[in-house]
């Protein structure tokens, strides 16, 4: 596996240069962003947002990408931002690792959203982005945008219909997500992004709760499983862009300008591609057999995370003041009724 890793890396290493421009100047501005996603997932969730960074930047200033784990592991992301030996990052708080108060709800905090559109509302409209910056603030990185991406389903060698048959599975999962599915007996894997494929052919890994089907497939893990499970854990993760505090201070407002459209473009590109693509793949794919948990087992599933919920707000002041508008928002949610939600 080892070896298999050196050779990806190998590959992907000739990938920035792709994406500089054929003649800079010596006086361009030059970054390093580094995300979570590995290079089949980055082609639709990073590549088309910073080709048109550079294209729009010009000489001004040119962004080199890198993929999972190419320059740094991913759970060192932050550390590495922090510390300025890469200029920015694409990633959840929760898989690099952010020693911030709102880590834990990075990545999937487990049915805090239903649907895509919960998260920049959350962020834009209930107060989390203020929260997220200031909280950034304090150890010396900018948070500049939080996104809304897939939700997250299990994609397994064997079929789920019901919670105990996720006992004992060996799943690879976010940090948060795995602690809250370790009470239904799933045990919580963490490898290397670009091991996973491997791992579950090997049998390290029995499974995978890390994205949406659109994903499973684009990445090849539809490839190594054979079942999808239509219950999540949550309607979306939540997504970020980051700089460290220094370099983005560096920047004249119009290209910090420029980072912030290209980033929300981003977000808004994904949350097409997986709203389309969840749908389409779940009736037209070919690769993973639909399963399904009923309604009235997974209902306890639900009331677990509430609970979940309450654990985590007792550990700080900012915990619970980011449960307290998740709980507001989903109770407006539901008053609301449909089309917000419909149980």
């Amino acid at each position: 596996m080892t070896t298999r890793r050196k050779f990806l890396y190998g590959a992907a290493a000739a990938a920035p240069a792709a994406l500089a421009a054929p003649a800079i100047a010596q006086s361009t501005i030059r970054w390093r962003l580094q995300t979570y996603a590995g290079p089949a997932l980055a082609e639709h969730v990073i590549v088309p947002a910073i080709n048109m960074f550079n294209q729009i930047a010009g000489d001004r200033m040119q962004i080199e990408l890198y993929f999972a784990d190419q320059l740094v592991p991913t759970g060192e992301l932050f550390q590495a931002m922090q510390r300025g030996t890469i200029d920015a990052v694409q990633s959840d708080d929760d898989s690099m690792a952010s020693p911030t108060e709102v880590t834990v709800f990075g990545g999937y905090f487990p049915f805090a959203s239903r649907y895509s559109l919960d998260v920049p509302v959350l962020f834009n409209q209930y107060g989390l982005k203020e929260i997220w910056e200031a909280e950034y603030s304090k150890v010396g990185v900018q948070h500049i945008s939080a996104g809304s991406w897939d939700p997250c389903h299990f994609a397994t060698k064997d079929p789920i219909h019901s919670l105990a048959d996720l006992n004992g599975k060996r799943v690879f999962t976010f940090p948060t997500a795995g602690r809250f599915l370790s009470q239904f007996g799933v045990v919580p894997v963490t490898l290397p992004w670009e091991d996973i494929e491997v791992a579950v052919q090997t049998g390290e890994l029995d499974g995978i709760a890390w994205s949406g089907i659109t994903e499973d497939y684009t990445v090849g893990w539809a490839d190594v499983t054979n079942y999808f499970l239509t219950n999540n854990i949550s309607g979306a993760w939540i997504g970020h862009f980051f700089a460290n505090q220094d370099r983005w201070n560096e920047l004249p407002e119009d290209l910090k300008t420029l980072f912030r459209v290209c980033a929300d473009q981003s977000h808004y590109y994904r949350q097409w591609w997986y709203w389309g693509g969840e749908a389409s793949l779940r009736v037209d794919g070919t690769k993973m057999q639909l399963t399904s948990i009923p309604d009235s087992e997974w209902s306890t599933v639900e009331a677990a995370a509430r609970v979940f919920w309450d654990e985590i707000a007792a550990e700080s002041e900012t915990k619970a003041k980011v449960v307290d508008i998740i709980k507001k928002y989903n109770s407006d949610m539901d008053k609301a009724g449909r089309p917000y939600r419909y149980s």
